[in-house]
């Protein structure tokens, strides 16, 4: 594994090594595509999780295992399937005949990095059983509350609902991640270069991690500590507040979100090596953490367009704050 800081001595500026480390070890494998890439180190570093929307074989899951192994600690990777069961993703209590009690036998959300593949081809039912692990950071079994390891994040992939076998995910579950987003195809150069770099040999087999759980810990606590002007705050609510007033959208952003996007901001702001917030680090994420939240009118989607694009429209029409 490559040099890792010590965490007792990450500041801004060792926040932002550490996202430029991560930029580059990802960068390594994902072609192409580097402001996705900057979206999952900003939910990484926010302690948020990721929603990957897009069709199949674009990468959605590489970049999930590409980001989990440049960290050194535990992975987890479930596909969802029709018949997978709430306690495949909890863990489920056992009877042990020797000792006459019940054994807890963790399910395949115990892990640091959390990859939940074609989630929306799950049932409701299971799906759901990741709300309190996201939310929470534990799981409930049997009236027994089991803590999961730290640091803890969901990397979930999903396919277009248009696609065959696929169950839309509940908008009380779409508003546990703290961001969405799309990997598109590649250019041309950089599909071209995906077949000289990964036609021979799977790229994953020599990533190395370039850091460790207690590190992203503590450049998490480095976030935390990003100033916030008290003018910026107000921008972040009344770019959510306009959702829930904007004529297109039939469901505006809850007040969850303005606590994401606030969360979101921050640490891009540190990945910059500022310990302050300004206002692009709220507008040019507001599309990720807000798009996915809202719902547009069925009638309103021919003149109105996508979600992102009415979000795109409200972030235009807030005024920033004047920087000082």
């Amino acid at each position: 594994m490559g040099a890792v800081t010590n965490p007792l001595s990450v500041d801004v500026s060792g926040a932002a090594a550490l996202a430029d480390r991560l930029t580059a070890n990802v960068g390594a494998v994902i072609e192409g595509k580097p402001e996705t890439v900057e979206m999952a180190l900003v939910v990484l570093l926010a302690g948020g999780h990721l929603l990957i929307e897009d069709v199949p074989g674009v990468g959605k899951t590489m970049l999930a295992r590409a980001l989990a192994c440049s960290i050194d600690g535990s992975v987890r990777r479930i596909q969802f399937t029709p018949d997978l069961l709430p306690g495949d993703i909890t863990g489920v209590a056992v009877f042990n005949p020797q000792s006459r009690a019940f054994d807890f036998k963790p399910g395949g959300v115990f892990a640091n990095v959390v990859i939940g593949d074609e989630i929306n081809r799950a049932s409701p039912k299971t799906q759901s059983a990741l709300l309190e692990a996201m939310e929470e950071h534990h799981v409930s079994v049997d009236g027994t509350t089991h803590a999961l390891p730290e640091p803890f994040m969901v990397f979930a992939t999903q396919n277009p609902i248009e696609m065959q076998g696929t169950y839309p995910l509940p908008e009380a579950q779409r508003d546990r991640f703290m961001a969405c987003v799309s990997m598109g195809y590649p250019s041309r150069e950089a599909e071209l270069a995906m077949l000289d770099h990964h036609g021979a040999a799977n790229p994953l087999d020599d990533l190395i991690a370039v850091t460790d759980g207690a590190e992203v810990l503590a450049a998490r606590e480095v976030v935390r500590r990003v100033y916030v002007h008290p003018a910026l705050k107000a921008y972040v609510v009344d770019m959510v507040a306009a959702t829930r007033t904007h004529a297109a959208l039939r469901l505006g952003a809850s007040p969850r979100s303005s606590l994401q996007l606030l969360r979101a901001g921050r640490a891009r702001a540190a990945m910059r090596g500022r310990g302050f917030l300004i206002p692009e680090d709220v507008s040019s994420l507001a599309g990720a953490v807000l798009g996915h939240r809202v719902l547009v009118h069925y009638r309103a989607q021919a003149t109105e367009g996508s979600a992102a694009q009415v979000v795109a429209e409200i972030v235009r029409s807030i005024p920033a704050p004047r920087r000082t």
